[in-house]
């Protein structure tokens, strides 16, 4: 995270008067023209001063993509930023992360201390034109080393507290070695065959280890078609997923109506004929309970989820769409209709928030129920990249 959340206050000279009156050690301190006597009666005033505006700096990603992050000058400042032009407020998007810019954007941006005074408005032009289809970010899990290493901790969180539906299962961080975790037997790694690896272990009788990174805090963007390639785990209890998330996620005062999740590719549970995988929309009314927003895509014969496959997403304004092996074999388009006869559903895809990156490997739950004597450990996740290209 590259910024706190709390109440901030700033004061001026006449707090240091307040400190010369308690402390001649420090008179020489608050030297001042006009200095407040001790006996003075001089009633001193914390004033909340105006909090110094965010920096906005940039990294620069693939094909002329630029990564924007918003920093404050002062700890326990808020930042709301907006990227169509328009002077934030406190009801606008709160910086979470950096974000990728891939078009002709401006980006204003605010501090808000905790007795809310706002500071004046940093501002960023971006003028960038980049073609569709054009690659501009990736993570390609590359290892040159010639041991297993942990995923890049510039980009990857080792996410252990957080969706958590399994009572029986941790998951484990790289150098853990909290039981049930063992720090020389990482449930998650870059191998040097240049995949990431998520394993799901059991240690012993009714307890499992795995694996689960996001890009929290590092990375996140908006629109833009999301491509990654991977060989699933199948067997009873076992459900591996890449998803996205909006930034606010985590927030514990998020609304519910901009609440948003995309499940790009899910699978639980043994090989079947044909096989499959899904790809789902969650948000406001229209979660768990609802399974109508999910669709399943069937393999061709001889084909299955345990072999190599490209799952990808194109998300663009009012749309969300699944495609398996090609962009051009889409299986599933979801749109602000798909959440007709939902009483209170919002589409909330297209709200001012990015998301980030989540994959995981998750061992029983109430989806895919739990292991059985079928099922076979390790099991194990292996992703090759994740790419992002512009629509």
């Amino acid at each position: 995270m590259t910024l706190s959340f709390g109440k901030s206050l700033r004061t001026d000279v006449v707090t240091c008067a307040l400190i010369t009156f308690m402390s001649t050690a420090m008179m020489s301190g608050c030297a001042s023209a006009n200095p407040i006597s001790p006996n003075s009666e001089t009633k001193l005033r914390i004033r909340a001063f105006t909090p110094p505006a965010p920096i906005i700096t940039t990294t620069s990603e693939q094909n002329n993509a630029i990564l924007v992050m918003l920093s404050a000058q002062l700890p326990n400042l808020t930042i709301y930023y907006t990227l169509d032009g328009s002077v934030p407020t406190t009801g606008s998007t709160v910086y979470i992360a950096p974000f990728l810019v891939t078009s002709n954007v401006t980006v204003k941006s605010i501090s808000v201390n905790g007795n809310a005074a706002i500071s004046t408005v940093s501002t960023r032009n971006f003028k960038i034109q980049i073609p569709s289809g054009t690659l501009v970010w990736s993570e390609e899990f590359n290892n040159s080393t010639s041991s297993i290493q942990p995923a890049n901790p510039s980009l990857w969180n080792y996410d252990t507290n957080s969706f958590s539906s399994e009572p029986y299962t941790t998951y484990c961080d790289w150098e853990s070695s909290l039981s049930p975790c063992l720090s020389s037997n990482p449930n998650t790694f870059v191998g040097t065959d240049g995949y990431l690896h998520l394993l799901a272990l059991n240690p012993s009788e009714e307890t499992y280890t795995t694996g689960r990174i996001d890009s929290y805090g590092f990375f996140s963007f908006q629109y833009g078609r999301l491509e990654t390639r991977a060989k699933l785990p199948e067997g009873q209890g076992i459900w591996p997923a890449i998803w996205l998330l909006a930034n606010n996620a985590y927030l514990p005062d998020v609304s519910a109506s901009a609440y948003s999740e995309m499940d790009m590719v899910e699978r639980i549970n043994a090989a079947k004929t044909p096989d499959w995988i899904q790809g789902s929309i969650h948000g406001n009314y229209f979660d768990e309970a609802h399974e109508g927003i999910s669709t399943i895509y069937q393999f061709p014969s001889g084909q299955s989820a345990a072999d190599w496959h490209t799952y990808g997403m194109i998300w663009s304004p009012g749309s969300i769409a699944y495609y398996v092996d090609s962009p051009t074999n889409v299986y599933v388009t979801y749109t602000p209709a798909s959440l007709d006869g939902i009483s209170g559903a919002v589409w909330p895809f297209d709200l001012p928030q990015e998301s980030f990156i989540l994959i995981f490997l998750q061992v029983g739950g109430a989806w895919p129920g739990e292991p059985d004597s079928t099922t076979k450990f390790p099991a194990e996740m292996q992703v090759d990249y994740v790419r992002l290209y512009t629509n």
